[in-house]
């Protein structure tokens, strides 16, 4: 399994053979300029939420690769009703898909399009594939429901917000890691904008003095698993 980093909660994971890009905002990021997504592959788009910073293009992917979107029941209406191909999902469900099996988990914050329709429920990713498991948990605030995830999986990577102001801080990022009992984080949703600008060495250092791996990769930056 391969994660790429494209900036802010935006990934690129290739598992199973397939192509899977998660929360696409990269053409209004300026800090992923670099990132032409006419050349991104994409089987499947995974979006955890509405806002336009994970949404941004959505659209566009979908319609040049043909990819599948997979989000919740409204999400996956409003692009449904804009003629593209969806999988809906909803908190607890889980399904097979041909890279590895994907569960919708909760998460804490709120979910609207940019249009003001609104997107349901905003949640979480965990997926399960090429015996490697990761969990993606969206924009949330820390919460309890995080310690259900370990009673069912056992992971190998937790991809965490650390940037604060709209979502967990450094600090409940590390007890959401406890939570979810894995020591090997990737962080995301920090330094797009002003508001979750952070201190990356004292953040890395943080995550250390638990016991713990905070990775912080650089656009366009990839790990392997």
């Amino acid at each position: 399994m391969k994660i790429t980093f494209y900036g802010h909660a935006s990934l690129g994971i290739e598992v199973g053979g397939k192509h899977i890009i998660v929360d696409p905002y990269i053409t209004a990021n300026p800090k992923a300029a670099h990132i032409d997504i006419e050349t991104l592959k994409a089987d499947y788009i995974l979006i955890t939420h509405a806002h336009g910073d994970h949404t941004l293009d959505v659209e566009a992917i979908a319609k040049r690769t043909g990819a599948v979107i997979v989000s919740n029941a409204e999400i996956t209406g409003y692009y449904s009703n804009r003629g593209l191909k969806v999988h809906p999902m909803n908190f607890g469900g889980s399904w097979k898909f041909d890279f590895g099996k994907v569960k919708y988990v909760v998460a804490h914050h709120s979910s609207s399009f940019e249009d003001g329709t609104y997107g349901g429920n905003p949640g979480g990713f965990v997926i399960e594939g090429e015996h490697k498991n990761i969990y993606i948990a969206g924009d949330t605030s820390l919460t309890l429901d995080m310690k259900l995830i370990p009673m069912r999986t056992k992971l190998d990577l937790a991809i965490l917000p650390i940037g604060n102001n709209f979502t967990m801080d450094v600090e409940d990022a590390i007890l959401a890691s406890d939570f979810v009992e894995c020591d090997k984080i990737l962080g995301y949703h920090f330094d797009t904008f002003g508001y979750i600008e952070i201190n990356h060495e004292e953040a890395k250092r943080k995550f250390f003095e638990k016991g713990k791996d905070l990775m912080l990769l650089e656009i366009g930056e990839s790990l392997e698993l």
